[in-house]
């Protein structure tokens, strides 16, 4: 399996220290966010990662090109965002016609990569997609689900001041390649995944419940809370 890791946002809540460095090279415990995906990803089997950079794209390559995995790494610069599936929709072609992964990088997380795949490969009929969630302690903050008894996503709730509850979208999906082709019906090039594709497979998304460690770490708070809690599979 294939995955795209979207690292080309501006990080503006995290200013300034983002003012210096792109958000997905934020240091926790002195590593790069991107450097915990690639480690995560590459040794739970993946096996080819795409990254695509906008904001302080060079940062992003050198940290690239250092890394021990650079030979199963593309990057691709955007000039313009083309939002979450939007950057999906124009890489088409790095996937093939097979399940692949999209991963926000800007988030921290300890998960077994494998064990995602897993349910993803035995998902029951119908079912399109898988995707991560996890419970915040944030709610407010996050895309809330709400799940009928087998554990299909049926609501989704993105940034409600009142939440039904905490389990989460962790913003880490695998696709079947059907939702290629959902991306190309749009007719368009910017595509938001969570508003646009998301409510649309409603009842036809099923979870892989992330119950080790996931942060957004999108604020100074956030940031702060994961120096303290984070530690990484030993």
């Amino acid at each position: 399996m294939k995955a795209l890791l979207l690292a080309a946002g501006f990080g503006t809540r995290l200013r300034p220290l983002t003012d210096r460095i792109p958000k997905c090279l934020v240091p926790i415990h002195g590593k790069p966010l991107l450097g915990y995906w690639l480690d995560s990803l590459f040794n739970g089997g993946i096996e080819r990662i795409f990254v695509n950079t906008h904001y302080m794209p060079v940062p992003v390559r050198e940290f690239v090109d250092a890394s021990p995995w650079r030979d199963r790494i593309d990057l691709i610069h955007e000039e313009t965002l083309l939002g979450t599936g939007g950057t999906v929709l124009r890489n088409r072609g790095f996937f093939s016609d097979d399940s692949f992964m999209v991963v926000h990088a800007d988030n921290l997380t300890r998960f077994d990569v494998r064990a995602f795949v897993e349910v993803h490969r035995n998902r029951p009929p119908g079912v399109e997609i898988t995707m991560m969630s996890f419970d915040t302690d944030a709610p407010e903050t996050c895309g809330i689900l709400e799940q009928d008894e087998s554990g299909i996503v049926v609501a989704f709730h993105e940034k409600s001041l009142t939440p039904p509850g905490c389990r989460a979208n962790a913003a880490v999906y695998i696709f079947a390649p059907t939702v290629m082709d959902f991306l190309v019906s749009l007719q368009k090039e910017v595509i938001d995944l969570s508003l646009e594709v998301i409510p649309y497979y409603l009842g036809r998304i099923n979870c892989f419940h992330n119950a080790d460690y996931h942060r957004d770490i999108g604020t100074p708070e956030s940031l702060r809370l994961a120096e303290l809690e984070f530690r990484p599979f030993e």
